[in-house]
């Protein structure tokens, strides 16, 4: 079964002339619509497409000059269809919400540069406020009831707030929305909102930014707190190796210690410096390391 919207593996099911057919089941076949086709396919090989419905007007309607307006737009029934695709992977398939920009405007709606050469829609009626050429926005990617791939700016309905299905410690992906009085809200995987308090950010990150975090816990209301570091013990064992190593490759001594400031430890290992500090804390214990002031040094 195809899915429209998404990557595809399908086999070459011929070439004919400057077109690869691709096999689609029930579906039929699928044009690879690439005019840069990839060397040395054969019948029979297996390629990885992004697989959308493709819309044409038939050569008889196409001489016409095209449409300036919205009452001037061929009707519907004129543009013939068919299942294309491209080897090329789009920033966003669907289902996925993405920080796209606005190429251009026009009589159905704003268009976004998703990395294929045809832009993706924005309808008139999936905008939450006037979109302007030249600006980003978070979309979420959707098949309309045609099977049209389209977007929509009114994501807030379409995320949760609240969830029973993360686990503290699950690692996830996030997109960073808006700052608020709070902290941060990020998208987690496409599906919820959940929120990095300024505690747990030690580097800077910007609105649209895709980054890998971490389930910190589910509050008692179901809200999803996140983190940009991995909870655990586990973390500090694998930090203490890093710290070692470090030590080793700089003769010893190492211009941290458990008075260095926030910053300057995640520069150096990308960790928290409540993380650090048991980590170095450990390392100690173990009488591996001293600690000074502004230094650590291997014993």
């Amino acid at each position: 079964m195809i899915n429209i919207g998404k990557l595809n593996k399908l086999k070459v099911l011929k070439r004919q002339g400057a077109h690869i057919y691709l096999e689609s089941g029930a579906s039929g076949k699928v044009l690879l619509a690439d005019k840069k086709l990839p060397e040395n396919c054969q019948v029979g090989d297996e390629l990885e497409v992004f697989v959308y419905v493709d819309y044409e007007i038939p050569a008889c309607i196409s001489s016409v000059e095209p449409a300036i307006s919205r009452s001037d737009a061929p009707p519907e029934n004129v543009w013939e269809r068919h299942l294309a695709a491209t080897a090329k992977t789009p920033l966003a398939q669907v289902d996925d919400i993405a920080w796209l920009k606005v190429v251009s405007l026009n009589y159905v709606g704003a268009f976004l540069d998703w990395g294929l050469p045809k832009d993706l829609l924005v309808p008139f009626s999936e905008q939450h406020h006037e979109m302007k050429v030249g600006k980003y926005y978070l979309v979420k990617v959707f098949l309309d009831d045609k099977n049209r791939i389209a977007a929509t700016t009114k994501i807030d309905s379409l995320l949760s707030d609240e969830s029973i299905y993360f686990k503290a410690g699950q690692k996830v992906s996030l997109l960073i929305a808006d700052r608020t009085e709070l902290g941060i809200k990020a998208i987690v995987n496409h599906t919820h909102w959940g929120m990095l308090y300024p505690n747990e950010l030690f580097q800077p990150v910007t609105k649209g930014q895709k980054i890998e975090g971490y389930i910190k816990q589910i509050r008692d209301d179901h809200k999803i707190d996140l983190t940009l570091y991995q909870p655990g013990y586990g973390k500090v064992e694998s930090l203490t190796d890093n710290i070692l190593i470090r030590l080793q490759e700089n003769k010893g001594m190492m211009m941290l210690s458990d008075k260095s400031p926030p910053e300057a430890i995640y520069a150096a290992f990308g960790v928290s410096k409540k993380v650090f500090k048991q980590a170095i804390g450990a390392l100690y214990k173990k009488k591996l390391i001293s600690i000074d002031k502004n230094t650590i040094r291997l014993i």
